[in-house]
């Protein structure tokens, strides 16, 4: 159960003075989970992301233009309009010895007006100063006051990011309520640590963050800000860790397999493991030696080689009597992994079958039945295999990959459907190493970093839309050598607010020009069709594929050698490397061109500066960060993967590491967060909604 001193944190946000059910509703589209109720802790854990700074307070001749600023004004005239210009703006023309402007007021309460600039007084107006037609104004401003209103201002006020109709003084009213309910709560930090850092407690942190003085106070190098960035980054330490020792003492079985099958694998392969996959499977095998269960993820660049290391994997497992699966993403990523496992598979004297939602139900029911009666030993499937009526008759080892690509609960599902199974995560996203810390802290990780030899390097090139028709010239002398293309579009429809090339429209064009070897393959076809357009690519019936980024992951050509990316500069970092990684798969020369249009923002020249400086993908995934942040790395806000509020992973880097050691520490000292410091360790565990940990602690 939460802690009693947290209730008042978890108390609806709407029972606040001042929170009607109009605004309610406003919070819940900002702040709640679909289908929630924003609560006071969500309003307090809404940090400023500006500051309004109301300290310059110029003569309205020196005042600068697209700024709020402060004026110390005489009312000189009332511009009220009447008659058949009656919904005209109400204008104020306000004066000092310096000059004047207007103040502009549409829909205007003509009363409330007429009552706050009386004719002849001394107001303070504050608002953003524009030049209108020549002349000065402010609409709407924001602060109209007398002597006695400006005294109270303060020199700053907090800027909150806002939903459409939500106003920022209704938001700061909320904040104020929401702080008044704050509790006196234990600390949970080692003391030490705090005055190491300089650090204050929690509740100073709350008020300081939500009444910053300066834009330093808002920044990520805050203390507040680093104060409340650390109780965070500690409670999810501490949870991953928590995870992970009761995973560790949860008892597995050895499988030490004797090698006859990896044997006659790597026999069968035609060119020798690199060194990084050699090292994956000593510490893989390693693993699954042991008595204690595996929780290892792989991480390798495109091309690395994972299915090959996933395989020997599996192998290890079947030499033991056991069976194993690997679960892809996708329909095509799972076919795909079923066509270039089975033969090798096979030849060594392992049965193996595909199992994906699309079967025919007699032909599921025949799998099924199979594979419980332990008729099989390697299943290849997508999320199918975590379906509850889907039994094993002996699972020794679960093999996820592109482990972002599905939820916590889905990869310790399918590990549940083997008594003690290990669990092997691949992805192909290189991931950087503080995100590894982060997200994937209750595993062990390996890290493939060479390609198998004969790769050859992608030539990369940037090229302005405008010189779309060197492009098709360009892939026609590709065609002409036999040469197969991707041709990427960011949209399958033309949505003319965008302004984006539509997949559907580019493949018209493309077959205008080239005939029938042009396919067509996006997200909405269906999972056939889907599966024939990558069919007919891959033997060469079609021999240029206009796509949607459903190619992003995994697709497997080795004939394919030209991708063109339209819009490049709409895609981020991370995807454009993956994209890229579809070409140069096999001993011909590659290239990648990106097409943009112009004017190119910072963010996008710097991804595209990076893509053709490296095909790195451990450098590019850490200036993917950089530039985008750790959510759309992970694409945590679609897998059920845990974002953060408070903490931003680029800035807090620091934090993080003090953090980790803090939480390996604490569960060295008090496995089981019993004493004092524990007691208010759970609280903040409860805080920051890690209350599966806790639950984990209570099951012991």
């Amino acid at each position: 159960m939460r802690p009693f001193v947290l209730d008042p944190l978890f108390g609806r946000a709407s029972a606040l003075p001042g929170v009607g059910p109009k605004t309610a509703k406003l919070f819940d589209r900002l702040l709640a989970k679909p289908g929630a109720e924003t609560r006071i802790v969500d309003l307090l854990f809404h940090l400023p992301i500006n500051i309004v700074d109301r300290s310059n307070r110029p003569t309205i001749a020196q005042a600068p233009y697209d700024q709020i600023v402060v004026l110390k004004v005489r009312v000189a005239e009332h511009r009220k309009p009447q008659g058949r210009y009656a919904k005209a703006p109400y204008k104020v023309l306000v004066e000092d010895d310096t000059g004047d402007a207007e103040l502009v007021f549409f829909l205007a309460n003509s009363d409330w007006i007429e009552r706050s600039l009386p004719i002849g007084a001394t107001r303070w107006v504050s608002g953003r100063l524009e030049l209108y037609d020549g002349r000065r104004q402010i609409v709407h401003p924001d602060r109209v006051l007398d002597e006695a209103g400006i005294a109270k201002l303060p020199p700053a006020e907090a800027v909150h990011g806002l939903t459409e109709g939500l106003q920022e003084r209704f938001v700061q009213r909320a904040v104020e309520g929401a702080l008044a309910k704050l509790p006196r709560l234990p600390e949970w930090h080692d003391p030490s640590v705090l005055a190491a850092n300089g650090l204050p407690d929690f509740a100073t942190a709350l008020h300081r963050a939500h009444h910053p003085e300066s834009l330093a106070d808002v920044a990520p190098a805050g203390k507040a800000r680093q104060r409340l960035a650390l109780d965070e980054l500690l409670a999810q330490q501490l949870a991953l860790r928590l995870v992970r020792s009761r995973m560790r003492r949860a008892p597995g079985r050895e499988n030490k397999g004797d090698g006859r099958l990896a044997r006659r694998i790597e026999a069968a392969l035609p060119f020798a493991l690199t060194g990084a996959q050699q090292r994956a499977l000593e510490e893989i095998r390693a693993d699954l030696a042991s008595p204690k269960r595996m929780l290892r993820l792989v991480q390798g660049d495109v091309g690395s080689g994972k299915t090959i290391v996933a395989l020997l994997a599996m192998a290890s497992v079947v030499e033991c009597g056991r069976q194993a699966a690997l679960m892809a993403p996708t329909e095509i990523l799972a076919r795909q992994h079923f066509e270039r496992l089975q033969p090798l598979a096979e030849g060594a004297g392992m049965s193996i079958v595909l199992l994906t939602g699309r079967a025919k139900p007699s032909e599921r029911a025949r799998l099924r039945q199979t594979i419980a009666d332990g008729g099989v030993d390697i299943v290849v499937g997508t999320h199918a295999l975590v379906q509850s009526d889907l039994a094993f008759h002996d699972l020794g080892l679960a093999v996820v990959d592109e482990q972002h690509r599905f939820g916590v609960q889905q990869r310790l599902a399918l590990g549940a459907k083997g008594e003690a199974a290990d669990v092997l995560v691949m992805t192909a996203t290189p991931i950087p190493r503080s995100l590894v810390l982060t997200y994937f802290g209750d595993m062990d990780s390996s890290i493939l970093d060479e390609k198998p030899p004969g790769r050859t390097p992608i030539d990369t090139r940037a090229l302005p839309l405008s010189r779309i028709g060197q492009v098709v010239d360009g892939v026609r002398r590709a065609l002409a050598t036999g040469a197969r293309v991707y041709w990427v579009c960011p949209l399958v429809e033309e949505n003319e607010d965008l302004d984006l090339a539509a997949a559907q429209e580019r493949h018209e064009d493309l077959t205008r020009i080239f005939g029938d070897v042009v396919g067509l393959v996006h997200g909405r076809m269906k999972g056939a069709d889907k599966d024939a357009a990558m069919e007919a690519f891959q033997a060469g019936r079609t021999r240029i594929l206009v796509a949607t980024t459903v190619i992003e992951v995994g697709v497997d050509v080795p004939e394919a050698t030209v991708m063109v990316i339209e819009h490049a500069e709409r895609f981020g970092l991370a995807q454009l490397h993956q994209l890229r990684g579809r070409v140069g798969r096999g001993s011909e020369k590659s290239s990648c061109l990106l097409l943009y249009k112009g004017p190119l923002g910072e963010a996008a020249k710097a991804r595209l500066v990076t893509l053709r400086q490296t095909e790195d993908g451990f450098r590019i995934a850490e200036e993917d960060l950089r530039l985008r942040g750790e959510g759309e790395i992970l694409g945590t806000r679609q897998s059920g993967l845990p974002g953060f509020r408070l903490a931003d992973l680029a800035a807090h880097a620091r934090l993080l590491a003090i953090a980790r050691d803090d939480a390996e520490l604490i569960l060295r000292r008090d496995p089981e967060l019993a004493g004092e410091r524990g007691e208010a360790l759970r609280a903040l565990l409860y805080l920051f909604e890690r209350d599966e940990a806790v639950r984990l602690l209570r099951a012991g």
